[in-house]
């Protein structure tokens, strides 16, 4: 049903959920004119929308630029999700017991949309601070994560989201065929894993397992991350495959 068709939508809400996102990594902070152009809002809204979410707290306003960040309230929202997601605590000792024998970087990758969001992230020494935070989205189809996951879909799912989802050219070799893309995810069906290089960050080998429900089908994904340099893909395959099924094998997802 579309959005204007439905009785119960409140369009108002959902204007202020579009200047609650109009941030990200890249617009940490915005104007009322950032906001309108971010948001394609009037002006008016803009600014009654904004003025309301900072006096609920959900905004701060610096007092001398006039400029919005997100509030300390965002942190509460994401406390209050991590206790509500039964996944979160049935993965999280798994995860640190796997980065604590491996000592690499482990992610717990969920399906949001079309892209992927890290739930959870234990790094190493090595983690760069933007791959230690929890929240970040990334493209599915650019993700070792997201490509594991859709590989327990059916293949009119893959064929529909190889068609349709988004694709970003992150780094020089970054995969941007979408024929090469569906043939690897094909691959994860087949082998029960991905593994990826270069896609997100160049020297990066990605490998990821899904966690499975009761039908078969994975909303989840754990992924380790594993330097290029250190490691080609066979040696990564021979040192991490057999922890990470493990690993996800524990999780009931």
């Amino acid at each position: 049903m579309q959005k204007k068709q439905d009785s119960l939508y409140v369009s108002t809400l959902a204007r202020g959920l579009q200047i609650l996102r109009a941030f990200d990594e890249s617009h940490v902070s915005l104007s009322l004119t950032d906001l309108v152009a971010r948001t394609g809002l009037e002006k008016s809204s803009v600014q009654r929308m904004a003025h309301t979410l900072h006096l609920e707290g959900m905004l701060e306003r610096d007092p001398k630029t006039r400029r919005f960040r997100p509030s300390h309230a965002w942190l509460e929202l994401a406390y209050t999700y991590y206790w509500s997601d039964p996944l979160i605590a049935r993965a999280l000792p798994k995860l640190i017991e796997f980065s604590q024998a491996k000592g690499e970087t482990i992610n717990l990758a969920q399906i949001s949309g079309d892209h992927i969001i890290y739930s959870l992230r234990l790094p190493n020494q090595r983690t760069h601070f933007a791959a230690s935070i929890v929240g970040r989205r990334l493209p599915a189809l650019n993700t070792a994560a997201g490509r594991v996951m859709l590989s327990t879909r059916s293949e009119s799912d893959i064929a529909a989201a190889c068609a349709e989802w988004p694709v970003v050219q992150a780094t020089r070799k970054t995969l941007m065929n979408r024929d090469d893309i569906a043939r690897s995810i094909l691959k994860a069906r087949e082998d029960g894993f991905c593994i990826t290089r270069d896609q997100m960050l160049l020297n990066e080998i990605s490998v990821a397992a899904p966690i499975r429900g009761t039908e078969g089908q994975a909303d989840a994904a754990v992924q380790i991350s594993l330097s290029g340099i250190t490691y080609d893909e066979q040696l990564a395959l021979e040192k991490f495959l057999p922890t990470l099924l493990d690993t996800t094998a524990g999780i009931l997802g």
